[in-house]
């Protein structure tokens, strides 16, 4: 028992550090969210910076934008992974491309991203100029703006590029360690590749899928540099708007801004259940799958 209880004991003294700041600020945000702000003298608690919030159409906008940029690159991201994913795994020989192609995106910070985007597509990036002096653009200020733009286009493009790699690097690993005599007995049984991949090996790692999806949704949901260093002016994602808010001289603005922070925590814990209940049904399709 004590072996068992060993590793909590000793992570018990840092873990009391982290949920004691993270509790006591999410109290104070959700205070203060309610006009509870005693250094500067609101101290009645009241719900009308929440119905501020939504009726705001500012607000709405951001909410509608970070849910955009949300579903647009996670939904791409799984597909592109999943099919990553398939490509290397018929090329299991080739550990050089495999290794370069999920593992350098991976491990390079989204700042770093940001400004490989930023490179890449703005008017006088990479990828006008070579247009440019190959004669398909007559100027480079004929290249699109791809970054600052109010469809999220760079946003999307550094999500895209770390996203994929992460996803297929997921996929792969379950795919990789699969009895491959399913897709053997399938293929014996005159299946083409594409039957095996769409009817045995998609729906076995769907449920992984599914909640990589959750967790790269989620954290583009509440990312904040990529939004703040490629996003446009208007609309800003909810991340962005909220350091925005906050930054506010006017202290008695304050309880407006902690009202979107709890709205964006509660979005959060959302998709943190949703996770929390795609990991119970993985580990119990495992249970199954193995009995």
């Amino acid at each position: 028992m004590y072996n068992k209880l060993k590793p909590y004991i000793m992570l018990t003294p840092v873990l009391a550090v982290i949920s004691s700041v993270f509790i006591s600020g999410l109290v104070m945000g959700f205070l203060q969210s309610l006009g509870h702000f005693s250094v500067i003298g609101m101290k009645q608690f009241t719900f009308k910076y929440y119905k501020e919030v939504f009726m705001d159409r500012g607000f709405l906008e951001s909410l509608k934008f970070s849910l955009y940029i949300s579903f647009v690159s996670s939904v791409t991201a799984v597909i592109a992974g999943a099919l990553l994913a398939y490509s290397i795994l018929q090329n299991k020989h080739n550990k050089g491309i495999e290794q370069l192609l999920y593992k350098l995106p991976v491990i390079v910070p989204h700042s770093v991203a940001a400004l490989l985007a930023y490179n890449m597509l703005a008017q006088s990036g990479i990828a006008s100029r070579i247009l440019y002096h190959m004669g398909i653009i007559n100027a480079q200020t004929d290249f699109p703006s791809l970054v600052f733009d109010k469809n999220g286009a760079g946003i999307l493009f550094a999500y895209l590029w770390k996203e994929i790699p992460f996803v297929a690097m997921v996929v792969y690993a379950i795919w990789r360690n699969m009895n491959d005599q399913l897709s053997e007995a399938a293929l014996n049984l005159g299946a083409n590749k594409r039957q095996v991949f769409w009817h045995v090996l998609l729906p076995l790692a769907m449920p992984t899928i599914a909640s990589t999806f959750i967790i790269i949704f989620a954290f583009s949901f509440g990312a904040f540099e990529i939004p703040y260093l490629l996003g446009p002016t208007a609309p800003k994602t909810l991340p962005v708007k909220a350091y925005i808010e906050y930054t506010n001289p006017d202290l008695t603005h304050r309880p407006y801004t902690m009202a979107i922070n709890m709205i964006l925590t509660l979005i959060s814990l959302f998709l943190l259940w949703l996770y929390n209940k795609a990991f119970q049904l993985i580990s119990k399709y495992n249970h199954e799958s193995r009995t």
